[in-house]
């Protein structure tokens, strides 16, 4: 039993999660807290991560803009001077402005590509040594099924989660003698603030859960089971691969 009980907790890990004081971000944190790991807390605003580390337990962080290049290196000496080791890196901040293609600016495209993207991949090589130290580090990198196939809107934001995915492929080939997996996890629409906006209109909220078989919206905790799991022992012979909580839309698509 005790060695079962191992393999499905997260006991003396400790983890970055970005983007973690809101939807899905916020059920991460609270999820690997809940198993056992010490997290790292990253927003754009120190008051909601002071408000979100202080009703988790085993928490700390720091407000920082990670789609900035010096406010990222500055995260990384922060986590190094906070713990000197890191064995969980959860790539979740993100973005999205949603309209025609033709009607994207240079300065939109930009700022979705770094916050989403590039501070991904930066964060990855930069903690690169202290998740390899670890002998069991992982990432997992916060995907979308926009990443996969159309969902009408949002192209750029569509671009970055498809790199993203791909990112993920490379990196767990390249980095596995390192001990390192990484995997991606690939929600639809998930019950957050950021959807809600969207599935106000009832008409394309009705179309959506059409389109999917469990007909319903996801819940930020069924993103965060998914990402604990990825990140457990019980799932140590996994990497390179996407994980899709979608409620089945990726069967459909619109």
């Amino acid at each position: 039993m005790t060695h079962v009980t191992e393999r499905w907790q997260l006991k003396g890990k400790r983890a970055l999660v970005t983007g973690g004081t809101k939807g899905i971000g916020l059920a991460v944190a609270s999820e690997l807290a809940s198993l056992g790991a010490e997290v790292f807390i990253v927003a754009r605003k120190q008051i909601e991560v002071s408000t979100v580390t202080g009703k988790i337990d085993s928490s700390c962080g720091m407000a920082c803009d990670i789609s900035d290049r010096l406010q990222r290196e500055k995260l990384v000496s922060a986590v190094m001077k906070q713990w000197g080791s890191l064995d969980i890196l959860v790539n979740n901040a993100g973005m999205n402005i949603r309209k025609p293609t033709t009607g994207y600016s240079d300065d939109e495209y930009d700022i979705i590509m770094d916050t989403n993207l590039r501070s991904a991949w930066d964060l990855c090589r930069k903690l690169h040594p202290m998740l390899r130290d670890s002998k069991q580090g992982n990432i997992v990198n916060i995907s979308s099924v926009a990443g996969q196939t159309s969902v009408r809107t949002g192209v750029v934001y569509g671009m970055t989660k498809s790199a993203m995915i791909h990112m993920t492929k490379y990196l767990a080939a390249e980095w596995a003698d390192d001990n390192i997996r990484v995997n991606a996890v690939a929600p639809w629409y998930i019950s957050t603030p950021l959807a809600e906006v969207v599935l106000r209109e009832s008409e394309y909220r009705d179309e959506v859960i059409s389109r999917t078989p469990l007909k319903k919206i996801g819940d930020p905790a069924d993103v965060a089971a998914a990402v604990a799991f990825l990140c457990m022992p019980a799932a140590s012979y996994i990497t390179g691969q996407t994980i899709n909580v979608d409620g089945g839309f990726t069967i459909y698509g619109f």
